[in-house]
């Protein structure tokens, strides 16, 4: 709900569902931090939040902020690139038959389809000084929306075609889609890490995974997905 308030299908009554939903998002969230804050902090998120110098005094904005950050970088990214990775390999069936030849390539398929699939689209910064870049000017306090999936499809910089699913791409791992620097998804291994576990236990079981329709996309431009896509899992014989 909360990246898709305008989408009818997720939240039907619109910004007034939206609202009420954060609202009670905030309202679990602030009761368990609250309750972290009195007890020895342990090794979950919540109570290094509540325990935390930086994180201890949070105002209920900042908290709802870092609650939903973490739900939608560990939710919708993860598994939007899951559907991605079965959809490229269907439409791209010689990838889809050289990963079956080679299981190894998996960790570099990984890449390759977060790459591909680019999960959250931009992110907005602000400039915290003047910049001149390729004859423009970005200057201090300007807002700057940063096209991730634009820069993971820059003929210029990808050696191969970047509209392509290629498995074995040599530069795979040079992907925007996590960000990077002091901004860098902080979850971006274990991103990776359910994707390669995925298509293993898939491989275990299934000799083939079959889009059967088109999928349908999700609205808006920020998260880049998907809602709805039919495939049959053929078991291994």
């Amino acid at each position: 709900v909360s990246t898709n308030r305008e989408n009818p299908d997720i939240c039907p009554g619109g910004e007034e569902q939206w609202k009420q939903e954060l609202l009670e998002c905030l309202t679990a969230f602030m009761g368990i931090y609250q309750k972290k804050q009195t007890e020895p902090v342990r090794n979950d998120l919540i109570s290094l939040l509540a325990h935390g110098e930086k994180t201890k005094n949070m105002s209920p904005q900042e908290l709802l902020g870092n609650v939903i950050l973490l739900i939608v970088g560990g939710n919708d990214t993860t598994r939007n690139s899951m559907t991605a990775s079965v959809y490229g390999l269907n439409k791209f069936p010689e990838e889809y038959a050289k990963l079956k030849k080679d299981h190894l390539l998996i960790p570099n398929m990984v890449s390759e389809v977060i790459r591909w699939q680019t999960p959250l689209a931009f992110m907005r910064r602000t400039a915290l000084e003047d910049v001149e870049m390729h004859g423009k000017t970005i200057k201090k306090g300007d807002q700057i929306a940063m096209w991730y999936v634009s820069g993971n499809r820059d003929e210029e910089f990808w050696d191969e075609d970047p509209n392509r699913l290629i498995i074995d791409r040599k530069q795979a791992r040079n992907h925007l889609s996590f960000g990077f620097g002091i901004h860098r998804c902080v979850g971006n291994r274990l991103g990776e890490l359910q994707l390669r576990i995925l298509w293993e236990e898939i491989f275990e079981r299934f000799s083939h995974v079959e889009v059967l329709e088109e999928p349908a996309l999700t609205s808006g431009a920020f998260v880049k997905g998907y809602t709805w896509m039919p495939v049959i899992c053929h078991p291994k014989k």
